[in-house]
């Protein structure tokens, strides 16, 4: 073998790193920038001047679509952070990395254009578009299956989508019926509807409701969440969680903010009733789990028939919610982010086999145990302050069997929780051995979800809540 011929295999594998390194690092500063931009935006748009208009009224800023790009990029740069810190750990990673980067990169651009549309058929499109960027990133998992399971997350969400537009197509119906044009920009199509009884407006709304409520984790077409989250790699079970779930939140503050004064009494029963059956699934779930991903994923379904609970209230509820929202992107985060490094660490998902995690990985066991206790709702995280303004809420609009349901079934998710996690945190070490150091650039993400979480739980910024304020008050809040 020749002396150039060494050579080059000697440096092969050095010349790959530093090209992976510099995929990660530029997914870094990609996230970086679209944070900047999203927080320039923020600074510099007082909400006196929202809504604002671009490419003939399709694309908007207004509160709803400013909060929520702020949220999802600023989660977005905390997974970029994350898998910076895994590429230099992780050669399966290092390997996949420049695909990995352009497919989230693209996944990220869908998400903010999706969120500032304007047109409800768009937007509609965009949250598909998003589905075929995120399947291939959920079959780079470490599963036995991942991709079987990235193809039934593309079918749920595929059939999910099918069942809302057929919910435009019933709406399309009515408008035709009585010689209306209909127009799907959100600031148009109230005027296609009416205040009398429609049969074919309503059963667009009950389409529209549960195709998007199915997107959120609400039961009865939930079961592809725990699946999706568990079988998907950690940045991508993230991106799901708290970026593209966001999206369908915004497509369902849409639909309320269009239906503001129609169909109210029947959009409250919907979504109490997929919030009931949602609670109810989350707590029977998470008593027989015994996975911490597939756990953190059934919580995911409980928080969706919280927030579902609470819209169906309405105005006393509603800053509660978007404030439970927010939280919740957060929550999400951190725990997903931290049961990576488990996962990264002891090779498995089981509670089982995992004991002491405290002692043997001391920053990552307390940044999990903060991220459960914040799933909880415990303060001072905003998810307690938030949980507490629904239930208010829910007590002020005199539902009253909303309330003990809410409550009971958060209760028996608390013991569950507790009786599956905490074993694992605090036991003997089952793990021989120093403990392990995390990185700074490791710990720096979730570290600053939890400051995120406890300054809105606290003492948010005066511009901040306005922001809340404003989004609660576009859905009927106060």
């Amino acid at each position: 073998m020749s002396a150039a011929e060494t050579t080059c295999i000697t440096l092969a594998p050095g010349s790959a790193r530093s090209s992976s390194s510099k995929a990660a690092y530029g997914l870094v500063a990609a996230s970086l920038l679209f944070w900047v931009a999203s927080v320039a935006v923020f600074l510099t748009h007082s909400l006196d001047e929202l809504p604002l208009y671009f490419a003939n009224r399709y694309l908007v800023l207004d509160p709803t679509s400013l909060l929520f790009v702020l949220v999802i990029n600023t989660v977005f740069l905390g997974i970029s952070v994350y898998m910076l810190a895994r590429e230099r750990s992780s050669e399966r990673l290092a390997r996949d990395i420049r695909s990995r980067a352009a497919l989230t990169l693209l996944f990220m651009a869908v998400m903010n254009v999706g969120i500032l549309l304007n047109h409800m058929i768009l937007l509609w499109a965009f949250v598909e578009i998003s589905t075929l960027c995120a399947a291939p990133l959920v079959a780079r998992g470490d599963s036995p299956s991942p991709k079987a399971s990235a193809w039934r997350y593309v079918l749920y969400s595929a059939m999910s989508l099918a069942i809302t537009f057929l919910g435009f197509m019933c709406l399309s119906q009515s408008a035709d019926l009585r010689g209306i044009e209909v127009n799907f920009l959100v600031d148009q199509l109230s005027f296609s509807l009416t205040m009398l009884k429609d049969g074919w407006q309503r059963l667009g709304l009950a389409f529209i409701l549960f195709g998007l409520g199915s997107k959120l984790g609400l039961a009865p077409l939930y079961g592809w969440m725990p699946e999706t989250y568990e079988a998907a790699p950690t940045s991508t079970s993230v991106l799901l969680a708290a970026v593209q779930y966001n999206i369908s939140v915004v497509a369902v503050f849409r639909m309320l903010q269009i239906f503001h004064g129609f169909e109210t009494g029947f959009v409250a029963q919907e979504l109490l009733v997929m919030g009931y059956l949602s609670l109810i699934v989350a707590a029977v779930q998470i008593m027989a789990v015994r996975n911490y991903k597939r756990l953190i994923a059934y919580a995911c379904v409980s928080s969706s028939g919280v927030i579902a609970l609470g819209l169906s209230v309405g105005k006393a509820a509603a800053y509660g919610v978007v404030l439970y929202i927010v939280s919740n992107a957060f929550v999400k985060s951190l725990l997903f982010l931290t049961a990576g490094r488990l996962r990264a660490v002891y090779g498995t998902n089981e509670t089982a086999p995992l004991g002491g995690v405290i002692r043997v990985m001391p920053f990552t066991g307390l940044l999990f145990t903060g991220g459960i206790f914040a799933l909880l709702g415990f303060p001072p995280f905003a998810s307690f302050l938030a949980e507490m303004l629904i239930l208010s809420g829910i007590v002020q609009a005199g539902n009253l069997m909303a309330f003990t349901v809410m409550c009971v079934m958060l209760t028996i998710i608390f013991v569950s929780t507790g009786q599956a996690v905490f074993p694992m945190l605090w036991d003997p070490p089952s793990r021989s051995g120093p403990p392990v150091i995390e990185s700074l650039v490791t710990v720096l993400p979730k570290m600053g979800f939890v400051v995120v979480l406890v300054m809105l739980g606290t003492y948010a910024p005066e511009p901040v809540t306005q922001l809340l304020r404003a989004v609660a008050a576009s859905i009927a809040g106060v």
